[in-house]
């Protein structure tokens, strides 16, 4: 799984590749950022030029993710939100996910505001388990999937990726990355292998 890097780095990687999701030129930086003989980013300097590496790595997962999105597809609604994160989440970009969704989480209120919160804890456990933070992990994964049981938003029924969420937790030392659930309503796009 992908590490995220200090926190100037991940901010303005995570920047990008939300842009990304609906501009073109963004997509473009984000591809020249992933290709193997690319030089360092402009922004990437002094002692974040040791995260190079990483950053290649995670932009070169976000342009194989939204390859699957029509580039300029504007997100409007919670709907195309969603999607987008089911989009990101599905490529382990679990730190763009938590970004992503968090505007929509702010603005929410009541069930929807709990469910948008637990998939963002979700989200936030698996980066924490990349980072190799095993108990904030394990305590985001669990809260998070609590707050999902028996709730659903916009249609879409959470409590079997609360389940999933869960059977994931018994083996976080020792973490199979393919037992990442795919995210709700994107059950057909994750792969099986």
């Amino acid at each position: 799984m992908i590490p995220t890097a200090p926190l100037r780095v991940r901010n303005r990687l995570a920047e990008l590749i939300l842009a990304s999701l609906a501009d073109a030129g963004a997509r473009d930086e984000l591809a020249a950022i992933s290709r193997a003989d690319a030089g360092a980013p402009a922004w990437l300097v002094d002692d974040d030029l040791a995260y190079r590496h990483l950053l290649k790595v995670r932009a070169r997962s976000a342009c194989t993710a939204l390859a699957s999105r029509p580039p300029g597809a504007s997100i409007r609604s919670r709907a195309d939100v969603l999607d987008a994160a089911a989009t990101l989440f599905d490529a382990y970009l679990f730190f763009e996910v938590h970004e992503l969704l968090e505007g929509f989480w702010r603005d929410a209120r009541g069930d929807d505001r709990e469910a948008l919160q637990g998939l963002i804890q979700v989200a936030v456990g698996y980066q924490h388990l990349a980072n190799g933070n095993f108990a904030g992990a394990r305590a985001l994964l669990e809260e998070g999937s609590g707050r999902l049981l028996g709730r659903r938003l916009d249609g879409i029924d959470l409590e079997p990726f609360a389940h999933a969420v869960r059977r994931s937790l018994g083996r976080l030392l020792e973490f199979d990355w393919r037992a990442v659930p795919a995210f709700p309503g994107a059950v057909l796009r994750k792969d099986p292998t």
